[in-house]
């Protein structure tokens, strides 16, 4: 940002100097007060929206229809409720803005992005598993229009945008909702069984092991190769080097620090909803507080970041490293959702 407003204010000086005086002092007073609203609304943008009440969200979606909460509203509310969040919040959805100041923001699309990942693997394990009682049943209808919509390309500016095509799976969305909690009519179904809530841990399982890597290779550190580990018979496409030195560029650092803190987010969000749904799983399986203690570890990832920039101190250097106190919580949150699977599949 400091970077953008030096150069803009060299153009306002130079035009000063160009043009006649008069016009030229009038441009430069303009110029410059355009700087100032559009870095205090950047600023603005940057912040991140708080989080939402889950079971209030499905009672008002379900009120605005004049139906009832069911097992699985809660969910699919908070799906509702997530994407609602991305695209309505102030600056609304700034990923694929190309004029300013949305086009020189960085941090917040990276907290889009990590929260858009999210709402893919959910509405993919919606379509998949969630909504369905075996592998040879149909998908419903309206989350085949919906997951693709919501995997649509996020740098998009038009035709369509981006936004255009998300609000058309929140569409589809709802009417989803809408015909889950209709008590009257079957034709909508959510499944709250234990090998369908395994099925989307596993997602999240792989997204937090993948973040917590990045962000801990913000300290270039040796590693050894471990893909083919415990299989001796195991092969792969090409060789590999058996040690590699592994770090995140300078420039994409607090990029990744707050695709994590958007992944983080969202997940409280669908965690919270699944906490609901599948009580009677958890319950029956003595896995309540498993869960609870792994949206205790995410909310971690959510505390204010007092410092003007993320930064990257060496471990136990003098300087903190944002990133390896975020890789800390996706850690152990990570370690606790495989905790949480292995209790799932037992009997």
């Amino acid at each position: 940002m400091n970077t953008v407003t030096d150069t803009l204010a060299r153009w306002r000086d130079t035009l000063a100097d160009v043009l006649p005086n008069g016009l030229g002092k009038l441009f430069a007073c303009v110029l410059g007060l355009y700087l100032i609203v559009v870095v205090i609304l950047g600023m603005y943008w940057s912040i991140a929206p708080a989080p939402f009440n889950v079971n209030e969200k499905a009672q008002a979606l379900a009120a605005e229809k004049g139906v009832a909460v069911v097992r699985g509203s809660v969910t699919m509310g908070a799906l509702i409720g997530v994407m609602e969040t991305l695209l309505d919040k102030p600056g609304g959805f700034t990923h694929n803005d190309r004029f300013p100041p949305g086009v020189w923001l960085d941090n917040m699309p990276s907290w889009e992005y990590g929260v858009l990942i999210q709402v893919r693997d959910l509405s993919r394990a919606m379509r998949e598993v969630l909504s369905r009682s075996q592998s040879q049943s149909t998908e419903d209808v309206d989350l085949v229009e919906m997951e693709p919509r919501f995997n649509f390309n996020s740098d998009s500016w038009i035709l369509p945008s981006s936004e255009s095509e998300y609000r058309d799976g929140l569409r589809y969305a709802r009417a989803y909702f809408d015909r889950l909690s209709d008590t009257q009519s079957s034709g909508a179904q959510f499944y709250a069984r234990a090998d369908n809530l395994r099925y989307w841990l596993s997602t999240v399982d792989s997204r937090l092991g993948s973040l917590s890597q990045r962000l801990s290779a913000s300290v270039g550190k040796a590693r050894f190769n471990t893909d083919l580990a415990g299989d001796v018979s195991a092969t792969q496409s090409t060789d590999a080097p058996l040690e590699r030195v592994v770090r995140t560029e300078w420039m994409e650092i607090d990029d990744v620090f707050y695709e994590a803190r958007g992944t983080a987010w969202a997940l409280i969000q669908f965690l919270k909803a699944a906490e609901v749904d599948f009580a009677d799983v958890l319950e029956k399986k003595n896995a309540t507080v498993s869960l609870q203690q792994i949206i205790r570890e995410l909310e971690g990832t959510q505390e204010a970041v007092w410092s003007p920039m993320i930064l990257n101190g060496s471990g136990f250097g003098v300087l903190a490293n944002h990133s390896l106190v975020m890789a800390s919580y996706l850690s152990r949150a990570n370690a606790a959702i495989i905790d949480l699977r292995d209790l799932l599949s037992q009997g």
